[in-house]
């Protein structure tokens, strides 16, 4: 079985957009980035998230702010006395500010991740992923001043996100969950909510689990091996890793991998400016697949996405992606 390329979802913003968000622009900015990963060869593309770019939130709006300011039930303007209870947990202390202040039930509001989905879908003839940040991930951004516990949030976001991947018909549906890998103990009270959004994807069901990008920094700490009974029990079909700027020495815990879930193998690291070699690339997977076994890495990406990267680096790693896959496999 061929192991096929894949994006994790955000791309270099063009500039263009920067001084003319009107929706011609963006789709012209969308067709771009689809037809870049397309001649780059990439299998399985994405939108590069630029439906949920805005230039007053370039830095978190794609995974965080877009979904926020749009749900009901979520104050976007806070007080002081917000941002105080926020700090106070010093599970966040990367963030200054918190993203929303709950004060109600949690609804959908005006979000609609359908019109996402359809206006790129009617862009490109490949395969393509849809991405979406998960409840635990927007939970943890959040101050909450209505429900009584996480659990309660974490279930009500959960609810709203189901609603929408059930609207959906992408080939892959990734859920973005970039906080769990430092927080493992999160994990009795994320992983229902997790599964109860992955239990609403029509189509295949990821979760990309990585340890952060800040300012091409990581974010949390930790080790894969914490999270392995997290990762065996949730409703997807394969997991999208981050490994290539952590190295690859915590492979063999992943021998206890849930044989029905696919390792989603990142073999390009993205905090790097530097292009990686087809030769690398190959090595990479030949040395997973020789811990791991032939069949257990369906994918291949970077660690995590291409937002903060000049374009010209993106693309440049996007070919050595799949130039690397095809030396792996014998297509040179």
């Amino acid at each position: 079985m061929s192991i096929l390329t894949t994006v994790v979802g955000s791309y270099p913003t063009p500039q263009w957009l920067h001084g003319n968000t009107s929706r011609g622009a963006l789709r012209d900015a969308i067709m771009v980035v689809l037809k870049t990963q397309e001649l780059a060869g990439i299998d399985v593309v994405a939108d590069g998230e630029l439906n949920r770019f805005d230039p007053s939130h370039p830095e978190t709006n794609g995974m965080i702010d877009y979904f926020i300011s749009r749900m009901s039930g979520i104050r976007t303007k806070f007080s002081i006395s917000d941002i105080d209870q926020f700090r106070a947990d010093a599970q966040l202390t990367y963030r200054t500010d918190p993203a929303g202040i709950v004060t109600e039930d949690v609804g959908d509001g005006v979000l609609n991740l359908a019109r996402d989905y359809d206006f790129t879908r009617g862009l490109t003839g490949h395969k393509l992923k849809f991405t979406c940040t998960g409840p635990h991930m927007l939970t943890k951004v959040l101050t909450d001043r209505h429900y009584k516990t996480r659990d309660e949030l974490c279930m009500a976001i959960a609810r709203v996100l189901r609603r929408q991947m059930e609207r959906i018909g992408a080939e892959i549906v990734q859920i973005d969950e970039a906080n769990i890998s430092g927080h493992p103990e999160d994990r009795e009270w994320a992983l229902p909510a997790i599964n109860h959004v992955l239990d609403g994807v029509k189509g295949r069901r990821g979760v990309h689990i990585c340890f952060g990008n800040y300012g091409g920094q990581s974010v949390q700490k930790g080790f894969w091996k914490d999270l392995m009974g997290f990762m065996n029990s949730l409703h997807c079909d394969h997991l999208i890793l981050e490994f290539a700027r952590r190295g690859y020495d915590e492979l063999d815990a992943f021998r206890e991998l849930d044989p029905k879930i696919g390792l989603g193998l990142s073999v390009v690291d993205i905090k790097d400016n530097g292009i990686e070699t087809p030769d690398l690339i190959a090595r990479r997977i030949e040395h997973a697949q020789k811990i791991l076994g032939p069949g257990r890495i369906p994918y291949i990406h970077p660690d995590c996405g291409f937002w903060m990267l000049q374009r010209s680096v993106a693309d440049g790693k996007m070919r050595a992606l799949v130039n690397g896959r095809n030396l792996f496999e014998g297509k040179f």
